[in-house]
């Protein structure tokens, strides 16, 4: 299926020429007379699109369409090089990529209260359709973008499952080898960003790159943070060639954060989390209602057709503080204390109802850390990772339990997190092998967090020998990527062999089919 995945320097596929050649020619992108009619904004002299454009949350007759005008993406003081008053954009939605069937358009007002960030939330269109998309501000053009409605009925569908990007541990080849594939959807499991001052979270390989400013804590900061990130072509690559689900995870606001718990003491920790969730709205294409006052709900559901219905979570905001410390431990008891909570009692009856009502052929749970029990200690005793839901054993049983009652249609976990790829079986009980398969769960390893990463055989092999349920681990960088039917999933897991120069081909290390009604991974 061909698409609009990078730009002319970066160019990929025919479309990318074609985006190119139309965005360097003015005339061509808006009509005389629209321009006429509805002056964008006053002229800008350098160009705003510098973080690109993306679009996200598509329905059967809609989607988010997003920018931000940023012409000095770091500026110091978080607003991007941007004039002192709000903006004018225009943004047109095509049925080709030449724009030459324009079936929607308008303007936006970007705000300089948020960064000048722009979301239009388009409707009224055709599901199962794909379009193209651009903006105009200032006298100066946008890249176009490819993106689609979801079907009405039960259609293919492929995705990119995404986490976990670094920008100091190496480059987004990941991201570029996802927009060559040209998905559906690409689903992105959080750790968009990360927080730490310059060098303040070393890769084993040293850095390739460096953070502009300081730590996050200010909204500036946080929108400093966001505005280096997009800058990056790969990255805005992967956004140009298909509509995103997003969800956040810690790294967003601060590592290891826990629902009202800073993991390091920061004493106006609910505040500076406001500021980062201001500014993770601002920079993805988010609806408005994902917007509560000081707050984000992230947890939402969006459906394709009859085929698919993605769960999306939030493992932080409600959470309980980690038992025993946020790492991996021995021996901590209080993680089996059933009144502990990963999701909160809100959001767990939001997840268990809306399972019980779908009426898809698959339920993708999107979430952001391990389900999976993992023993990382090898020989006698244990150890698990108390920030993924080892931590919140109890909670966990108890959804796979109600999960395995109601019958859900072809529950399957996405997961980021762990910067390892995963393949696992979940059963309530993970210590009786009698105990019922009920979902399957697939985790992506990073983008370019950790670094290039490597393979080990002989380590991969003792945590298999301890988590049976698992069946497949790799340490390498890289992404997901699955392709869905009303009667099987194909995952492939696709690997890089270095994110510390540019340019890694990817390829699959392994691959599993999941046929429905059957929470089983087929090597």
């Amino acid at each position: 299926m061909p698409g609009c995945s990078g730009d002319m320097r970066n160019g990929i596929t025919r479309r990318s020429l074609l985006t190119a050649l139309a965005a360097g020619a003015g005339g061509l992108l808006l009509p005389d007379a629209v321009v006429a009619a509805r002056p964008v904004s006053r002229a800008l002299r350098r160009d705003p699109f510098t973080l690109g454009i993306a679009s996200g949350d598509p329905t059967g007759t809609g989607v988010v369409l997003w920018t931000r005008l940023a012409p000095d993406p770091t500026a110091p003081d978080g607003l991007g090089g941007m004039p002192a008053h709000d903006v004018e954009v225009g943004w047109q939605l095509a049925a080709d990529e030449r724009f030459s069937k324009v079936v929607a358009s308008g303007t936006a007002v970007a705000r300089r209260e948020t960064a000048h960030s722009v979301h239009v939330e388009v409707d009224g269109l055709e599901p199962g359709r794909e379009y193209f998309y651009r903006f105009r501000a200032g006298g100066h053009i946008s890249p176009a973008g490819r993106t689609r409605t979801a079907p009405a009925g039960v259609s293919p569908l492929t995705f990119a499952m995404a986490s976990c990007a670094h920008w100091e541990h190496g480059y987004y080849t990941a991201y570029r080898r996802i927009a060559e594939l040209e998905p559906d959807l690409v689903v992105h499991l959080g750790d968009y960003i990360y927080e730490y001052r310059p060098l303040g979270y070393r890769a084993p390989g040293g850095a390739v790159r460096e953070h502009v400013g300081g730590k996050c804590r200010t909204l500036a900061d946080y929108r400093i943070r966001h505005a280096q990130y997009k800058t990056d072509p790969d990255l805005q690559a992967a956004h140009l060639a298909a509509p995103w689900l997003v969800a956040f995870d810690d790294h967003e606001v601060e590592n290891n954060w826990a629902g009202p718990e800073s993991s390091l003491g920061t004493p106006d920790f609910l505040a500076r989390r406001a500021r980062a969730f201001r500014a993770y709205y601002e920079h993805m294409p988010l609806r408005r209602s994902r917007q509560r006052g000081t707050s984000i709900r992230i947890h939402r559901r969006v459906h394709w057709g009859e085929l698919a219905s993605f769960h999306l979570l939030d493992t932080r905001r409600f959470r309980d503080d980690q038992a025993c410390g946020d790492g991996e431990r021995a021996g901590c008891h209080d993680r089996l204390d059933p009144g502990r909570t990963i999701l909160g009692a809100d959001q767990r009856r939001w997840l268990l109802d809306g399972l019980a009502r779908s009426r898809a052929r698959w339920n993708f749970i999107a979430q952001q850390v391990l389900m999976a029990q993992r023993d990382a200690m090898t020989g006698p005793g244990t150890r698990f990772n108390m920030d993924g839901w080892d931590g919140y054993a109890a909670e966990r049983a108890r959804l796979l339990h109600r999960i395995k009652e109601v019958g859900v249609a072809n529950p399957v976990v996405l997961t980021g997190d762990a910067h390892m790829h995963h393949a696992a079986e979940l059963r309530p009980d993970f210590a009786d092998p009698d105990s019922p398969r009920v979902a399957v769960e697939l985790v992506t390893s990073s983008v370019s967090s950790d670094g290039d990463g490597y393979h080990d055989d002989a380590r991969v092999a003792a945590l298999l020998r301890e988590n049976p349920h698992i069946a497949y681990l790799d340490e390498r960088r890289g992404f997901v990527v699955c392709r869905v039917t009303a009667e099987e999933m194909t995952v492939d897991f696709r690997t890089l062999g270095y994110v510390s120069r540019r340019g890694a081909p990817a390829r699959t290390t392994a691959r599993f089919t999941v046929r429905s009604g059957h929470p089983q991974l087929i090597a």
